[in-house]
């Protein structure tokens, strides 16, 4: 839970960059990369990261050491961004590290924006999240900390291979494993979907069944938790044949499962 002062910090800051995040379009291909990647070397030096996070140590420092570490390479809204966060007031120094982190996924969204396929990346990553909950060995070892980041990154492309994934969804997929930051992966993918239902302004809702769904139930589910959720909803729907019958609804941590195969694990659990 952020603090107060990292929530209003954080705030302010993306609203303010949000304009300019989406002009810049195709360009946030670079702009993404590198706000990764300086989230990466804020993770990797915690010296760094006090330093660049301290309230008492000069703005035009911060933003000094910013400039020596970039070299002049980095495009200009990177910089811009970068000085900004260091700027501002955080009431943990790792929060900082959070909000680079959050304007590297909002850059993606917007290249998301500017290739036509957000909602495409937002369906992808649900079905990828729906079916890893069914592969716990796959989900504990994308997760593990003690793996080397490039074996965890070459094993979830070995099991995405053959997916025809778009290529967004591959670099927020690869992300969600490259920068665990003490998070497990399907948590880090569920934040993902999170951030762009609320990007697109509406919540994502997966439905897993044995059978696809035919039109009129998506009607009445997407009237429904519209309803309950008290805004605009997508159903996201996937077939499953290994729940075997029933229904598994899931909106960002909420699942609520009534699909057979639930039911008798439940059923096994009591009897023995």
């Amino acid at each position: 839970m952020q603090g107060e002062a990292s929530l209003i910090a954080d705030r302010e800051s993306r609203d303010s960059f949000a304009p300019k995040l989406r002009a810049a379009g195709l360009e946030n291909e670079r702009i993404y990369q590198e706000l990764f990647s300086f989230t990466g070397l804020l993770d990797q030096n915690k010296r760094l990261q006090r330093a660049l996070s301290d309230p008492s140590r000069p703005v035009e420092d911060k933003a000094k050491l910013v400039d020596d570490l970039l070299q002049g390479k980095a495009h200009p809204l990177t910089v811009d961004i970068l000085h900004d966060v260091v700027g501002r007031r955080w009431s943990r120094m790792s929060h900082l590290g959070n909000a680079v982190e959050d304007f590297g996924v909002d850059s993606v969204m917007y290249l998301a924006d500017a290739r036509g396929v957000t909602l495409r990346v937002s369906i992808e990553l649900a079905q990828l999240h729906s079916a890893f909950l069914a592969l716990p060995q796959v989900r504990s070892k994308l997760s593990d900390p003690y793996t080397p980041e490039a074996d965890r990154v070459a094993f979830l492309k070995a099991v995405l291979a053959g997916q025809k994934l778009d290529p967004v969804t591959e670099i927020l997929a690869i992300h969600a494993t490259r920068a665990l930051r003490n998070r497990r992966y399907l948590t880090i993918i569920q934040w993902l979907i999170n951030k762009l239902s609320r990007h697109m302004g509406e919540t994502m809702v997966t439905v897993t069944t044995a059978v696809p769904l035919a039109g009129e139930q998506i009607k009445r589910l997407t009237a429904t938790y519209t309803a309950k959720l008290g805004r605009p909803v997508h159903i996201n729907s996937v077939v499953d044949p290994a729940v075997m019958g029933g229904m598994r609804v899931q909106y960002g941590s909420e699942v609520t499962d009534h699909t057979v195969v639930a039911q008798l694990q439940r059923l096994k659990r009591t009897v023995g």
